[in-house]
Order: C-alpha cells, then sequence, then structure tokens
C-alpha cells in the first residue's frame, strides 16, 4: 500500500483522485438525467425503462456500490486537498487568493457536502421508498412499479421542489468549476484549448441545470399530470 500513502500524502495525488472520481460522477450525472427525461415521453416509456433496471438487480447493485465509494472518494479527497492547502499556506494569502477564484471554485467544499446530503435524501425518497412509501409502491395497469406516478406526486409537495432545486443548483455550481478543473489536473489543460476548457464546465452546468430542474418545475405548473388527469 506504499503507492497509496504516498498518493495520499501528495497534494497532485490527492487533486488527480478528485479529478477522477469527479469524472465518474458527472457521467453518472448525465447519465442519470438523460434516464429521468423519459418521463417527458409518458408514463409507459418511464415505467419501462425503470422496469428494465429492476430486472439486473445484480447489475444495478454493483453500479449503486461502485457509485457510492466513488462519491466518497470525491468527498474525501476533497476535504483532505482542503486541510493540505490550509495548512501549507499562510492566513495572509489565503485570504488574497480567495479574491482571485470565482465563488463556485471558493464554496466548492460546502456545496458539495450539501449535494451529498441532498443525495442520500433522493435515495430514501425515490430508490429505497422510506419517505412517502406509499406513494414508492404504486403500480401501473401492466404491473409494473410506477416511477411516473411516484415522480409526480413527489413533486407535488413545493417544499421538495425548492430542496431539489436548490440542490440541483448547487451541483450546477459545483460542476461549473469542477469539470474544468479535472482538465487542469490531468494536464489536459494546454494553452490552446484554454477558452475551450474554461467553457465546458459552465456549459455542461447550464444543460445539467435545465434538464433536472425541467421535471419538478413542469410538475408544479401542471404540465406533468398524473394518468388520466388526476392531480
Amino acid at each position: 500500500m506504499g503507492w497509496w500513502s504516498r498518493t495520499w500524502n501528495s497534494s497532485i495525488g490527492v487533486k488527480m483522485i478528485m479529478g477522477l472520481t469527479g469524472a465518474g460522477l458527472v457521467l453518472f450525472v448525465v447519465g442519470h438525467m438523460l434516464g429521468n427525461l423519459q418521463i417527458f415521453l409518458g408514463p409507459h416509456a418511464l415505467n419501462d425503462y425503470a422496469e428494465k433496471l429492476r430486472v439486473l438487480p445484480e447489475l444495478l447493485w454493483v453500479a449503486r456500490i461502485g457509485l457510492i465509494v466513488i462519491l466518497v472518494a470525491h468527498v474525501a479527497s476533497a476535504i483532505r486537498l482542503t486541510r493540505m492547502n490550509r495548512a501549507a499556506r499562510p492566513v495572509g494569502y489565503r485570504k488574497q487568493k480567495a479574491v482571485q477564484v470565482g465563488y463556485a471554485a471558493r464554496t466548492l467544499l460546502l456545496s458539495g457536502l450539501i449535494v451529498l446530503a441532498f443525495v442520500v435524501y433522493h435515495l430514501l425518497h425515490f430508490t429505497f421508498g422510506t419517505i412517502d412509501p406509499e406513494h414508492f409502491h404504486l403500480v401501473d395497469a401492466e404491473g409494473r412499479h410506477d416511477v411516473y406516478s411516484m415522480v409526480v406526486h413527489g413533486f407535488s409537495n413545493p417544499l421538495v421542489v425548492g430542496a431539489y432545486l436548490l440542490a440541483t443548483f448547487l451541483l450546477a455550481m459545483h460542476l461549473s468549476h469542477g469539470v474544468s478543473s479535472v482538465f487542469q489536473t490531468t494536464g489536459l489543460n494546454t494553452p490552446k484549448y484554454q477558452p475551450i476548457v474554461r467553457a465546458i464546465g459552465p456549459a455542461l452546468a447550464i444543460v445539467l441545470l435545465l434538464g433536472y430542474w425541467s421535471i419538478p418545475l413542469s410538475v408544479a405548473f401542471g404540465l406533468l399530470r398524473l394518468p388520466g388527469g388526476r392531480g
């Protein structure tokens, strides 16, 4: 385990861990959004998508456990890097440096922890059914888990909508800086491509924000309704 000790005690190594795990999380966030957007194709499409995932429980749990490991490693490396930076830099330098970086970068750790807390809530709500269990156990006319109705019921609560909008906004801020940092950490941010690299993070953040916000807002404004026009 000598290589791990060297990596964990090196700021470059910790940045590499944070960058690679961050890239894995971005891929998940994009894939999750694309899957969720199938709600606009109607109840049958979304429930069919969910059913295809459900019939592969082994693969689904491997993916979930892998995601949790990546998420924990990402948060741990962020906390580790923050502590290393505080230990290495004088207070005056830190204050001067904070003025030079954007708000998203300065709140990266805090926004990441808030998003992590929301992910736990989101899993308890829509994955494990601990929250609103009466909606989690709904089935459609074909006997499948009625994910469509569960989502519409869930976002019929203004507090849930507000929490979701806030969490995904913080996620977008987090990604706006974090995605571009991945290129910097891995050495891909060359002067030639620097303008493109700087634009990737904010552009992806806007796309994800619009995608994730579209579902709760569509429910809130009545564009997505329960099958048969109920609710």
